[in-house]
């Protein structure tokens, strides 16, 4: 369910409204009000843009259910990139009507600037994947310029699709004062519960009305390899609902309730036709086996159902009905996921809705119901008697035996496995009975491989040259086959030179195969061959010589400043490197690096190099074992990529042989 809040104006549309005419006004009394507070406000980093001096936010639940939604937003800008908070936009659809947007600048001397709704741009929602009736007004203010002052109201009408609300007072920037009030009708309650927050207890406004208010609310602060932001800002989630005995069940009451009501929305879109079923025919025609039919199914959906979302409406929550999907060979994730349940049943094969949001962490396992969701996957049973030997996002469950977790959306990643962001992750498992909220599995660093081994020669002049064979599957083939499939000015040529220019410099990319690359059940296997001058250096009679020549698994993530958030590591993986480097004529080795071993507990690491006669062989291990690192461990993992980076960057020393 889409927010009702302001959102920043695309960068893009800014040239086209930026023009927009105001005039000088003064400014309302509440926006004087908050430009006073601006001289106690806290001392806030010096790279903050900007700060929100307010945010005041009032629903108000008429007794139809409709929502009268007003929203008050003063921000002081701090720096010039705090400066697109000068323009916003307010979206609106079928379901709900804006009923005033005004916007002001206050410069630090003179009167403000005002633009009213009739000099907002109206355009129409357009994306190349999706369209919706969802229509968008943008107000731009003049002087929104560092020291300024802008702000924005707006008023909303809205028929919600669920009796929840969200108030989401916390994002990348500081707030100085932000405030929720609810109005409901007689005899109606609600209940709140808070996310990545304390609980606050709001003050009584008169009849049936709940103020909460909040002060000096920290920004969050973007860190590299950090959780999703969506997974660490506070909020609070309000369910609303007419007393007993006018609604005698509360749907939000439990996740069960939550996916009762999303099968009333789908129960007949899984209904089969003719079509689909002589296509399920066709394409199991040549499997010999349950397994096999499934992925065969599994992959039509994924790669010939074209990916384009319509949500008109409710359809932003409901697919559309099997037969039209499969006629139209396109839909969102929810379609995909009817339509691929549609044809698994026709072979006996029952599957359920998942309900999921692609990061991991904004929904979890303590959480209460609420509409934390934005992606759909399945869960198909697998019958007894199907071997799940290479099937490793599996889930046993109590009453439906095996479950096979499949995310048909994602292209590359087939039948079998799941993509990281959905690993440890926690989604609503959605059958007749009702909604449960369920964890996906981690799977095990042995599925997601990579195997690198190298035969390499080096001239007396330093020059590297040799063959490179690469091994990916899983979690690493994924990656690499999204990088060249997913840009189309890529290609593997430019994939591999944009790869080894990290580690070798004035590089000729020789030759280059890849096989698989459209075969996702498939092994990747890239093999490449180069030249590298210069690669070794010369110092009198002795050569210095980098035993890791490809590949970088240290990383200076700690050493810049002290980290507030935990450290996601990606996937668990298992990934080797054998580089063979044959010694120049007249060289031999003088000095090699130690041994390195470094095992903590989300991560494990060892690499030796040894001479076998006229062959200095480099081989290391490094393996990943849990996805996320834990602020009390950040120590620990700095200490990790202090080793792995001094053993990357160490040097063997050749010497000129004696005569």
């Amino acid at each position: 369910m889409k927010a009702h809040r302001l959102l920043p104006a695309f960068f893009i549309l800014l040239p086209l409204i930026w023009f927009l005419p105001a005039a000088r006004a003064d400014a309302p009394d509440w926006l004087q009000a908050a430009a006073a507070s601006a001289s106690s406000l806290p001392k806030y980093p010096p790279e903050t843009k900007e700060v929100e001096l307010l945010d005041d936010e009032t629903i108000t639940i008429q007794a139809d259910g409709e929502i009268v939604w007003h929203y008050r937003m003063a921000c002081k800008i701090l720096r010039t990139s705090g400066c697109s908070k000068g323009a916003f936009v307010a979206y609106y659809n079928k379901d709900s009507k804006i009923t005033s947007f005004k916007g002001w600048t206050l410069p630090a001397v003179g009167k403000a600037y005002e633009v009213k709704d009739k000099d907002a741009v109206d355009f129409a929602d357009v994306d190349a994947q999706s369209f919706s009736d969802d229509r968008y007004k943008v107000l731009a203010l003049p002087a929104a310029q560092p020291g300024n002052i802008v702000a924005f109201e707006v008023e909303k009408k809205v028929r919600p699709e669920l009796p929840q609300e969200e108030w989401d007072f916390q994002s990348d920037t500081p707030v100085a004062v932000s405030r929720y009030t609810l109005q409901l009708p007689p005899g109606w309650e609600y209940k709140t519960y808070w996310l990545n927050f304390a609980e606050v207890q709001p003050q009584r406004q008169g009849d049936n009305s709940w103020q909460w208010e909040l002060h000096n609310i920290s920004g969050i602060e973007v860190e590299k390899e950090m959780p999703p932001t969506e997974s660490l800002v506070g909020r609070m989630v309000v369910d609303y609902f007419a007393s007993a005995p006018a609604i005698p069940e509360k749907i939000l009451d439990s996740w069960d309730d939550f996916g009762r009501w999303y099968l009333q929305l789908a129960s007949d879109r899984r209904n089969d036709s003719p079509e689909i079923a002589a296509k399920v025919k066709e394409l199991t025609a040549n499997a010999p086996t349950t397994l096999d039919k499934v992925k065969a199914l599994a992959a039509w959906v994924q790669e010939d159902i074209r990916y384009y979302a319509i949500e008109i409406g409710i359809g932003g929550h409901q697919p559309h009905p099997a037969a039209q999907i499969f006629a139209n060979r396109y839909g969102d994730c929810k379609d995909k996921a009817t339509l691929l349940s549609t044809m698994l049943k026709d072979i006996g094969v029952d599957s359920y809705y998942v309900i999921i949001n692609h990061q991991r962490g904004v929904v979890r396992g303590s959480d209460p119901p609420w509409h934390g969701f934005d992606h759909f996957i399945l869960a198909i049973r697998i019958p007894a008697g199907v071997p799940t030997t290479r099937l490793y996002a599996t889930f046993t469950h109590p009453q439906l035996g095996t479950l096979l977790f499949f995310d048909p959306t994602n292209d590359p990643v087939p039948l079998g496995y799941l993509d990281q962001g959905l690993q440890l992750n926690y989604g609503l498992l959605v059958t007749d009975q009702g909604g449960e909220l369920v964890e996906l599995p981690l799977l095990p660093g042995s599925t997601n491989r990579l195997a690198r081994s190298a035969k390499l020669s080096l001239a007396p002049d330093g020059t590297l040259h040799g063959n490179v064979h690469e091994v990916r599957w899983g979690e690493p083939a994924f990656m690499t086959r999204a990088l060249i499939l997913g840009d189309s000015n890529s290609s593997p040529p430019k994939a591999l030179e944009s790869f080894l220019s990290n580690f070798l410099e004035g590089f000729q990319l020789v030759n280059d195969t890849v096989e698989n690359l459209h075969n996702y059940d498939q092994n990747l296997v890239v093999d490449y061959e180069f030249n590298a001058p210069n690669y070794a250096q010369s110092s009198g009679d002795l050569l210095l010589v980098r035993p890791r020549v490809l590949g970088e698994k240290g990383s200076t993530l700690l050493e810049e400043k002290e980290r507030k958030y935990p450290v996601e590591l990606g996937a668990a993986t298992v990934q080797t490197d054998v580089f063979e480097i044959a010694l120049p004529p007249g060289y031999v080795v003088d000095e090699l690096p130690p041994p390195v071993h470094a095992d903590y507990p989300f991560a494990t690491y060892t690499s030796k190099v040894e001479c076998d006669g006229r062959v200095l062989r480099y081989s290391r291990t490094f393996e990943v074992k849990h996805m996320d690192v834990p602020t009390d461990q950040l120590s620990d993992l700095k200490k990790f990529y202090e080793q792995v980076a001094q053993d990357e960057n160490n040097s063997a020393v050749l010497k000129r042989a004696a005569n």
